[in-house]
């Protein structure tokens, strides 16, 4: 269990899909290029963003390009495959793979979630 002042630490925004590709060697890998918006008074640096996530055998790179998804935004970078990864996108856990967690209405990119 943590306390919900280490959950407060986790920084939640919404994040828009600009760009979509499977990366070589993976059959479930893909990297995303999102945009974050603007805000300079958060601590994630908003603006552009890259991660890598393993959702690549639900969902194809070109019906994931303009939607939004919740990102976890201040997360350290890690590499996957070589690749940097810089948040982690939140998705739920099923038999058919992964499933994003999305808002049902559009909402500015880089909005906080929480």
């Amino acid at each position: 269990m943590i306390t919900f002042d280490e959950f407060k630490k986790t920084e939640l925004r919404v994040a828009t899909i600009e760009a979509a590709e499977r990366v070589e060697g993976s059959d479930k890998l893909i990297k995303l290029q999102l945009d974050l918006g603007t805000d300079p008074s958060t601590s994630s640096g908003q603006g552009k963003r890259q991660i890598v996530a393993g959702i690549g055998k639900r969902y194809s790179p070109e019906e994931l390009i303009g939607k939004q998804i919740v990102i976890v935004a201040n997360l350290a970078p890690r590499a996957l495959m070589g690749i940097e990864s810089h948040g982690m996108l939140l998705a739920a856990s099923s038999e058919e793979g992964p499933i994003l967690l999305m808002p049902d209405a559009q909402a500015p990119s880089g909005a906080q979630v929480g």
